[in-house]
């Protein structure tokens, strides 16, 4: 058994309507599919980025909450590539959404910075 790549990442929001505003109007994800579960009165959302499948975005009546602090075991942060991390960085800041300083990884010399989405998943933005 060989791995290929990564298929896609789940997340579960509080708020539907406001992350999915995030994640397409804001970070520039594409819907490739929507649907209603009425017997899990769910929505999946299917979201792409530059037509590739990434993110399956999901909502649940009153999910409990996740303990989301730095050194937590389990999943850190989702970094995403961009081109200026200063740029990308300013137009997040212009849609109300705030980011860390812009810090150098010491390994890499490569710059990035940390915000995070409507439910506190940290999300990073890394200069590629």
């Amino acid at each position: 058994m060989q791995i290929k790549s990564l298929h896609h990442i789940a997340i579960i929001c509080s708020d539907y309507p406001k992350s999915k505003a995030f994640y397409t109007e804001i970070l520039g994800f594409n819907v490739v599919r929507e649907i209603y579960r009425e017997e899990r009165a769910s929505y999946k959302c299917d979201l792409s980025l530059n037509g590739r499948y990434l993110i399956e975005l999901f909502s649940f009546p009153d999910p409990p909450e996740r303990p989301s602090y730095p050194e937590a075991r389990g999943l850190r942060h989702l970094a995403f590539e961009v081109e200026n991390v200063d740029e990308a960085a300013a137009f997040l800041k212009k849609h109300g959404v705030v980011c860390e300083p812009v810090r150098l990884d010491a390994t890499t010399e490569k710059r990035f910075t940390f915000f995070a989405d409507p439910d506190g998943l940290p999300l990073e933005f890394y200069e590629g």
